[in-house]
């Protein structure tokens, strides 16, 4: 038995199956909806059930409180339709653009920048082109079926990477991490690994808004990626880069961050370090309050934010409450790793 879904303001309509989550089926169609981690943890894909009922699988109350789920507000990725639905949710344009596929990949190299953020470079096939918008993820399928996601931090050869340049994703160990300890332990060159992708709405919107994009730790690498496409393709929208960190080794890729901000006249770069050591003479406190001390009307930007959730709850509720930032203008991918989720 499958039900019809009905999106609005668009009137765009697909088909889901009794016990099958929303955004699945969303994903599967090509149709374009909000969303990040895919379980439940993020909130990225919430949206207001306008008619019908779902049942919720599992998802942590901060993404969908029991308020909010009264009042007719339900989680995409983990609500199954129990008859037809009518749901008010935000349209986004190119989101299912590029078709999902499952493919190996061959570890190329592995570097350690610092004792606990690993670059990753892989591989693809030779016969597949895999395609996806910078800010995009894919998730790794380990041996016993646990999924990991991490952003690509690279644009696509599309975007101006070389042919052959593959995936380059940036992990953080999280010590006791099924997939991360592997990482930093066992993991060499010319491993195979299983993937798929792309996922995720969190990618740059086609305007003419200055940006602000803000990242703190390894959630750099999607940024990273953002700011390649800004390079390649001569999209000249003022932009500034806000990174970081505790101390200054957290920030990995500092002089690449330079060289982008020195050689693209409408990209500027703040480094803020939250424990600055004795020396440090950049800005410091918290990363998203650089943002509000420099830019305190944010009403006509548009704002890309990537990395811990804590970091990025507060920085979404700030803009808009303080900032002006209007509420749509505030694009997010929250690094929710197993632990948090625990």
């Amino acid at each position: 038995m499958s039900f019809t879904v009905t999106l609005q303001p668009s009137g765009r309509q697909f088909q889901v199956a009794r016990d099958e989550p929303v955004l699945a089926a969303a994903i599967r169609e090509g149709v374009g909806l909000p969303y990040g981690c895919r379980d439940g943890a993020c909130g990225s894909c919430k949206s207001r059930l306008l008619e019908g009922r779902v049942i919720h699988g599992a998802h942590q109350l901060k993404a969908l409180t029991v308020e909010e789920e009264e009042a007719g507000w339900m989680l995409s990725c983990c609500a199954a339709p129990q008859c037809d639905l009518v749901i008010e949710a935000r349209s986004v344009p190119g989101a299912g653009e590029f078709p999902v596929q499952k493919v190996p990949v061959r570890v190329r190299s592995l570097d350690k920048p610092t004792a606990d953020v690993a670059i990753l470079h892989l591989q693809l096939p030779a016969t597949t082109r895999f395609q996806y918008h910078p800010g995009q993820y894919v998730e790794f399928i380990l041996r016993d079926g646990a999924r990991r996601s991490y952003s690509m931090a690279n644009a696509p050869a599309a975007e101006g990477a070389a042919a052959d340049a593959g995936l380059e994703l940036h992990i953080r160990h999280m010590p006791g991490g099924k997939f991360t300890d592997h990482v930093f332990g066992a993991m060499k060159e010319k491993d195979i690994l299983r993937m798929e992708g792309p996922f995720g709405s969190f990618y740059l919107r086609e305007g003419s808004k200055p940006i602000v994009l803000l990242a703190s730790g390894t959630g750099f690498a999607p940024i990273q990626a953002i700011v390649q496409q800004m390079r390649a393709k001569g999209i000249d929208r003022p932009a500034v880069l806000y990174w970081g960190g505790r101390r200054a080794a957290d920030l990995y890729r500092d002089a690449w961050a330079r060289e982008a901000a020195a050689t693209m006249p409408n990209l500027r770069y703040v480094p803020v370090l939250s424990e600055a050591e004795p020396g440090w003479t950049g800005r410091t406190g918290f990363v998203h309050e650089a943002v509000m001390a420099d830019l305190p009307d944010l009403s006509g930007h548009e704002v890309y934010a990537c990395g811990a959730p804590v970091m990025v709850s507060a920085a979404q509720r700030d803009f808009i409450l303080q900032c002006r930032l209007p509420d749509e203008a505030f694009f997010a991918d929250s690094f929710t790793s197993e632990a948090d989720k625990a």
